[in-house]
């Protein structure tokens, strides 16, 4: 599951009292694990970390919506249900720069 895809998977509410299936953006993986952040169609909620996705045939998202890098789960491979689409070129760099500077890198 390379950086970049998003999937569908059972994403934990920040409360853990329980779950809603909702694509994610695979961010990194290990052999047994993904880590990934959540995209959500509430667009109110607008962070300067966030990626504003539009709906496109490559990325699988239906409505204009956000990556929320600032709302990370690592979760089992398992839980994955499908990829729906990945991420453009541009969309790839501009989520490189948030990553830097949500994880306050040079």
């Amino acid at each position: 599951m390379p950086k970049g895809n998003i999937v569908l998977i059972p994403f934990p509410f920040t409360d853990l009292t329980g779950n809603k299936l909702r694509p994610a953006l695979i961010l990194t993986e290990t052999p047994l694990d993904v880590t990934v952040s959540f995209i959500t169609t509430q667009l109110q909620w607008q962070e300067i970390t966030d990626i504003v996705l539009q709906p496109q045939t490559t990325n699988g998202i239906k409505k204009t919506s956000l990556v929320r890098l600032s709302k990370l789960a690592t979760v089992d491979r398992k839980l994955i249900v499908g990829i729906i689409g990945s991420l453009n070129k541009v969309e790839m760099t501009e989520l490189n720069v948030k990553l830097k500077l949500i994880f306050q890198l040079p």
